[in-house]
């Protein structure tokens, strides 16, 4: 039999005391929960209560509200901003707010957009197009506070609430200092706009905001690739931008280019064919801009690359009254010109269509004629009956050159007589020679003159069909993308030099084109080449044109390999159609026993001379004067 053991017995006692004192002690469910109230009541008391805590250390890192950080650590962090980071809803994560055209994607933290998608384009490979995606934007607001600390947006945790204005879907973002003192942040999107009204303000912020300190709103943006050619989609990647009521200017396009302006407003990230902007209708007072040129960077590195410039804007925000109020818009669509300039606020100078005479042909009559023909029509189509009208618009023009050169193709057995007799005497030379000229009615100058009257409407061209968005993703024949190049042959390595001018594809239009240049050029300039006579001292002006005459074709076969296809099928049809009245006027039109016998009628009639032509010959008649006497 065993001994009893006091000491266990003791030790059950105890226990059994514990038991029921807990038993008795413990509060009940209905307590508990009384209590957790009182707490509650506590706690808010406290924050509407309580004011901006000196901070000792500055704030260095992003604070994400968990359960594990305390209330005191968040306001040593970040003084009377700790207030977002205890809100239920002041979470990481995004709220999405979208019409028929536009999705964005708006993140907590920061309160700024980090993905916007359209939702009717695509990109060369069939993606939808993202003007913001994985971090390629950063939009922040920068500002000191009265507590000694500086602080930015982009790290701390905003409140969205989203609500209807009407059809508009509303997102309100709030950084919270109270339930009464925020920075707002508001997000309105309309129906089928790509354009979204965006309001920056804050409320009961003068006791936290140091404005003796410049407050600076800032935007990084990186350009995405959105074409096939990231080269040929660079080259028309640019930031431009408004500034002094009205004025427009751009950065470079290659390089590394800032500036600082006055009175800022508004600015385009444009990448192409794509546009991201910010317009204020309070001018920002000073505006630093930077473009970096990503995709050279990377080429010279001999890297791939995604990207093609990198902007960033530091725009300073003036408070009045300790508080921040603006009205702003935002918009991410496409770089067409029909819907920039509905928005009648000069957005239209954002693209790439020309100065001058340029810019307004190209406004005023080739959009406008070119979006009439595309109502109806496909745009290959389209292209080549706007170019049939051009060259028709242009061939009195054109007339007038070719009655030009066949009046110097009568004139020249004369002209090489008069060099022949006074080949000793350029000067006497030259004087009869102009003296022909005038009684015939005939000038080498008159050949020209047309041809440069051609040089704007070539230029607008130039510059319409790259800035074309009606050509995106628009094909005709073999080109799947008017708005691209046109391969019909690609490779994968690289060849020296050559890849770097030409690509690594052969373009079929570019080839035609370039061929009917040379052709055009053979029954123009050609001819025009054999007539003109050589001065002494004078360039040999018959060379000159006959090397342009195969340097046109080449700069045509290898500059525009790379371009936009729509803009080698219009010189390919444009000199298909210069070929064609060519021969017919050659053929058809003039007659050159006629025009001579028209020469010979005004070389008969005496010629009046004119005050500049006495003054002329008179200045020459001296001039070989002192040569003869300086002779002798």
């Amino acid at each position: 039999m065993k001994k009893f053991d006091r000491t266990s017995v003791i030790g059950m006692l105890l226990m059994g005391l514990i038991i029921i004192y807990i038993m008795y002690t413990r509060p009940t469910p209905e307590e508990i929960e009384a209590r957790e109230e009182a707490k509650k009541e506590q706690v808010q008391e406290a924050q509407t209560q309580e004011t901006p805590a000196v901070a000792t250390q500055e704030f260095t890192n992003t604070v994400a509200p968990t359960d594990s950080i305390g209330r005191s650590q968040l306001q040593n962090r970040l003084g009377a901003f700790a207030y977002s980071g205890t809100l239920p809803t002041a979470r990481d994560g995004v709220t999405v707010v979208k019409n028929d055209v536009l999705e964005l994607e708006v993140s907590n933290k920061g309160g700024h957009i980090v993905k916007a998608t359209l939702l009717q384009h695509k990109t060369y490979d069939s993606i939808p197009v993202y003007l913001i995606k994985d971090g390629n934007s950063q939009f922040n607001i920068s500002f000191n506070t009265t507590d000694n600390r500086n602080l930015n947006t982009k790290d701390l945790f905003f409140e969205p609430v989203l609500s209807k204005n009407g059809d508009n879907e509303v997102l309100t973002m709030r950084l919270k200092v109270s339930s009464t003192e925020f920075l707002e942040y508001r997000y309105e999107l309309k129906q089928g706009d790509y354009m979204l009204d965006f309001g920056l303000k804050s409320q009961g912020l003068s006791r936290v905001f140091n404005t003796s300190q410049p407050m600076r709103l800032q935007w990084d943006f990186k350009g995405m690739r959105h074409a096939k050619s990231i080269k040929y989609e660079n080259r028309y990647t640019r930031l431009t931008y408004e500034y002094e009521d009205g004025k427009t200017d751009k950065l470079s396009q290659m390089g590394e280019d800032d500036e600082i302006r006055k009175d800022l407003s508004w600015m385009n990230y444009r990448q192409h064919f794509f546009s991201s902007m910010l317009l204020t209708d309070t001018p920002f007072k000073e505006a630093k801009l930077t473009s970096t040129d990503l995709f050279k960077i990377a080429e010279d590195a001999d890297q791939e690359t995604e990207f093609t410039k990198e902007y960033k804007a530091d725009l300073l925000l003036e408070p009045k009254n300790g508080e921040l109020n603006y009205a702003m818009n935002m918009y991410y669509g496409p770089t067409d010109y029909k819907i920039l300039k509905e928005y009648d606020r000069n957005l239209d100078e954002a693209m790439p269509l020309g100065w001058g005479i340029f810019g307004f042909l190209n406004k005023y009559l080739v959009i406008p004629f070119f979006g009439f023909l595309t109502g109806f029509l496909p745009a290959g189509i389209a292209i080549i009956l706007m170019t049939i009208s051009i060259k028709l618009l242009l061939s009195p023009v054109q007339y007038k050159q070719y009655v030009s050169q066949a009046k110097m193709k009568v004139l020249k057995p004369e002209i090489a007589a008069i060099g022949e007799k006074y080949k000793d005497n350029a000067m006497k030379k030259q004087q009869e020679t102009m003296a022909l000229y005038s009684k015939a009615g005939a000038s080498p100058a008159a050949g020209c003159l047309p041809a440069f009257l051609q040089i704007p409407v070539f230029y607008a061209l130039f510059t319409f069909f790259p800035s074309a968005f009606d050509l995106r993703g628009k094909s005709f024949l073999w080109a799947e993308d008017l708005s691209s190049y046109d391969a019909i042959f690609s490779w994968d390595f690289n060849i020296p030099i050559i890849s770097s001018f030409y690509g690594n594809h052969i373009s079929l239009f570019p080839i035609l084109a370039a061929v009917t240049i040379f052709f055009s050029m053979r029954l123009t300039t050609g001819n025009q080449a054999m007539q003109q006579p050589t001065q002494e001292g004078m360039p040999d002006m018959g060379k000159m044109m006959k090397y342009m005459m195969y340097f046109s074709p080449l700069l045509m076969l290898f500059f525009f390999n790379n371009y936009a296809s729509g803009l080698s099928l219009y010189y390919f049809i444009s000199n298909l159609i210069t070929i064609g009245i060519i021969l017919v006027i050659k053929k058809y039109i003039i007659d050159e026993e006629k025009i001579k016998a028209k020469i010979e009628v005004k070389k008969a009639k005496p010629k009046k001379q004119g005050r500049f032509q006495k003054k002329m010959a008179e200045i020459m008649e001296q001039a070989e004067k002192q040569k003869n006497a300086k002779g002798k």
